[in-house]
């Protein structure tokens, strides 16, 4: 069996350091080890690389963007790229180049499967929905939002790798950690409001560039929330760097929001929450907002604390009980270790997503 993997952004300095960009690749490195794969990428020089996994990652070179957005590159590469596959695996359904490979592969008869990641565009009518032979989604939730047939709809998460995520008992844990992109539906604006005056938070993560006005002013906005606090902004910290960040953070903080201060609704918000996954398979607490699929993930007042979106008073009592509660931080530290080991690997994602492979290739 030979699988293709298409993500229309890369992982990293040279593309996002978003969990869109990182889950294509992380399944496809756990899937390497069962089947031949390769991940399909684009930049603007091409590039073929392997991994010590064995993973190939081809970039092709985007002749353009459709409509100027990262996530809709086209390449002339990709028509080639797609050829001998006997699976097809699009990330990102609506993006340009998912569209173009579930066109391609009707053509060829390949079989053609898609993951969603949340990128906003329109269904062709209801047609989208109609290409794909099956729906490989990363919750229940984002099933739900995306209007994925039931019938062809799976349902195979995500995960964490085990060995680089895990706790270090040796490391004096403090402070509250964020990871993610600096846009407003992260809800950064309010874990700063919440941060209790004798708390510490470290910010590790990009700032959006494609923010409308008035939402430009969210970086200037953060600096003035964390002027007489005690908040570090480290930056888009590099991927190799993310586990210590983990294993030194006393509780990990994600405080989405489905609407924005600036009224911004940002619908669906939060399918996975991949973040959390990892602070959780470090052993780390965590404290969510109640929205999208993070209920899936978390077992609130048990692997970590789920509060309402933006409520910063809520928000601040479950900071300051975690930090000043060791006890109950460790208990649910070890329960979040423990469920992330149960359900929330790559290797077990990848054992969903195979299967959901096979039952195609037996269809055939």
């Amino acid at each position: 069996m030979r699988v293709i993997h298409i993500a229309p952004t890369t992982f990293g300095p040279t593309g996002l350091y978003g969990g869109g960009e990182r889950y294509p690749l992380e399944l496809a490195r756990a899937l390497t080890k069962e089947v031949e794969c390769e991940l399909v990428t684009f930049g603007r020089e091409p590039a073929i690389r392997r991994t010590s996994a064995g993973l190939t990652i081809r970039t092709l070179r985007a002749a353009a963007y459709w409509r100027g957005h990262p996530a809709h590159p086209i390449s002339p590469g990709l028509f080639t790229a797609v050829a001998k596959a006997d699976i097809v695996h699009t990330h990102h359904t609506r993006s340009f180049p998912s569209r173009v490979a579930a066109l391609t592969s009707r053509l060829q008869r390949t079989s053609i499967v898609t993951t969603d990641h949340g990128l906003r565009g329109g269904n062709w009518g209801g047609m989208l929905q109609r290409l794909f032979d099956l729906f490989l989604m990363v919750s229940e939730y984002s099933a739900k939002e995306f209007g994925s047939p039931t019938q062809r709809t799976r349902v195979i998460y995500g995960g964490a790798d085990p060995e680089r995520f895990k706790p270090d008992p040796t490391i004096v844990r403090e402070g509250a950690l964020f990871v993610g992109r600096l846009t407003p539906h992260k809800g950064v604006d309010y874990l700063i409001e919440a941060l209790p005056a004798d708390a510490a938070l470290r910010i590790a993560g990009s700032v959006g560039h494609d923010a409308q006005l008035p939402e430009r002013d969210y970086p200037d906005l953060l600096q003035r929330l964390a002027k007489d606090k005690s908040v570090e902004f480290l930056g888009p910290v590099a991927d190799a760097d993310l586990p210590s960040l983990y294993r030194q953070a006393a509780v990990f903080v994600l405080p989405s929001v489905e609407v924005t201060r600036y009224g911004r609704s940002m619908m669906p918000s939060e399918l996975l929450g991949l973040a959390a996954i990892e602070a959780m398979a470090s052993g780390t607490p965590v404290i969510c907002s109640r929205v999208g699929g993070i209920a899936e993930v978390v077992e609130d007042s048990i692997s970590g604390f789920l509060v309402e979106p933006g409520d910063t008073y809520e928000l601040a009592e479950r900071i300051s009980q975690l930090l000043h509660d060791r006890d109950l931080a460790q208990r649910m530290g070890r329960r979040a270790r423990d469920l992330a080991l149960e359900r929330f690997t790559w290797r077990a994602c990848a054992e969903r997503c195979l299967a959901a492979y096979e039952s195609l290739q037996k269809r055939a």
